[in-house]
């Protein structure tokens, strides 16, 4: 399990956000992201878009992460949303979608942000963590399962 807490707060984390299409939705990821990171919604919103006209950011099992870099960041951003219904995608398995993880990274970011990038993917392939997710009943138990807490209890 890893430890995404370097990247994401509890503030960060969305159980049950409604979007009727991927456009609705980054339109939300955006206002989201925008309020915790002081960042305009439609900068966000635009380089989502941007990255995801060079192929669809969802990977399959229900689960996409967009991304994209963003002038005025410090650090690598991230924020979760589990969706109250799936939505069309275009994820390479063409499955619809469920768990949004949002990463942002400074435009100088590129080792922490491909390293972001495979941290939250690793997370969110284990089949365990994600029958967790979805069935978590508030943002503080996805975020004990996302910053690894729930591993620290087991140890």
């Amino acid at each position: 399990m890893s430890d995404l807490s370097h990247m994401l707060t509890v503030d960060g984390i969305d159980a049950g956000l409604t979007a009727s299409n991927k456009k609705a939705l980054f339109q939300q990821l955006g206002t989201a992201a925008s309020r915790l990171t002081g960042i305009s919604a439609r900068d966000i919103v635009s380089a989502l878009s941007e990255r995801e006209k060079l192929g669809s950011t969802g990977f399959g099992g229900g689960i996409a992460i967009p991304h994209g870099k963003i002038e005025g960041l410090e650090r690598v951003f991230g924020y979760f949303a589990r969706l109250t219904a799936p939505i069309d995608f275009q994820s390479v398995d063409t499955l619809p979608v469920d768990l949004v993880f949002l990463i942002l990274s400074p435009p100088d970011s590129g080792a922490d942000h491909l390293k972001a990038l495979a941290s939250v993917s690793r997370t969110l392939r284990d089949k365990s963590t994600l029958a967790k997710l979805r069935g978590a009943r508030s943002r503080d138990a996805i975020f004990a399962l996302l910053a690894g807490v729930e591993s620290l209890h087991a140890a």
